[in-house]
């Protein structure tokens, strides 16, 4: 999948394009708009980005959790050649410790995180300062010419880039989970 940026100032087009998407098979979750103006998104019905995924909380506890395992994979080396794995207490408080160390990586990154804004998301901080808003769609290869067409049909919107997307499983999974929602009662 990909990701496609596009740039409007219009949320009564976003809302028309996003129904045209829907109607030719493109799935709400793969669908976002991204504004500063959250009450005007959700008045137009527009599936809005949820406020965690505006941080960049996911991708730091990532890049801190790959920080956290070399840390762990130290803790350990370091307990094997000075030989305290040889002690009575063995392999367990330093299995722990690596544990604790890696888990400690991971939340320090979802902190920092949570203070910057979505890496995605960065190069369009001063456009939605003017008050614009930024569509963005995730589609399959199959789906680029239905999502070419509308945009097509639509000038006001402008086109702002690509880049990687939300894996595809997880859109599957995501639309899955709407449809259980909605036979709740």
């Amino acid at each position: 999948m990909k990701r496609h940026f596009y740039i409007s100032k219009n949320l009564d087009d976003l809302e028309a394009v996003e129904h045209e998407l829907e109607d030719q098979g493109v799935a709400t979750p793969q669908i976002h708009v991204l504004s500063q103006n959250d009450a005007d998104v959700q008045h137009h019905h527009l599936n809005e980005v949820e406020a965690v995924l505006k941080k960049d909380v996911v991708h730091s506890m990532e890049l801190g959790a790959i920080v956290g395992v070399v840390a762990a994979i130290l803790v350990l080396a370091i307990a094997y050649f000075a030989g305290w794995t040889e002690s009575a207490a063995g392999w367990i408080p330093f299995i722990f410790l690596a544990i604790v160390v890696l888990g400690f990586c991971t939340w320090e990154g979802g902190l920092f995180g949570i203070q910057e804004p979505h890496y995605q998301f960065k190069q369009f901080q001063d456009t939605l300062k003017q008050g614009k808003h930024i569509l963005f769609v995730d589609v399959t290869e199959q789906q680029e010419t239905v999502l070419a067409r509308i945009v097509e049909a639509h000038p006001q919107l402008e086109a702002a880039g690509e880049a990687e997307s939300t894996p595809e499983w997880v859109v599957e999974w995501q639309k899955n989970w709407k449809g259980f929602v909605k036979t709740m009662p």
